[in-house]
């Protein structure tokens, strides 16, 4: 099947492949070996799972203190 490029730089997916994905708005997008990777992603509110986001922000090795510098760094005001 073919996926059109517009001059927007959007594709439009084939009615076939999209019908498999309902009820999904969102896909995440990834290169590998020259090709486009999509990957439905499903939205959630933030607080949804918590845990789940404590183990992210684990499995990625973020520590506490980084936390708490990222939130300083978007706090500043510029001058």
């Amino acid at each position: 099947m073919l996926a059109k490029l517009t001059t927007k730089n959007q594709l439009t997916l084939p009615r076939e492949i999209v019908k498999e994905f309902q009820g999904i708005t969102y896909f995440d997008v990834a290169m590998a070996d020259g090709r486009i990777l999509l990957a439905p992603v499903r939205m959630q509110p933030l607080g949804a799972n918590l845990d789940g986001i404590r183990k992210k922000v684990e499995k990625l090795g973020i520590t506490p203190d980084e936390v708490t510098d990222a939130i300083r760094w978007a706090r500043k005001k510029e001058t």
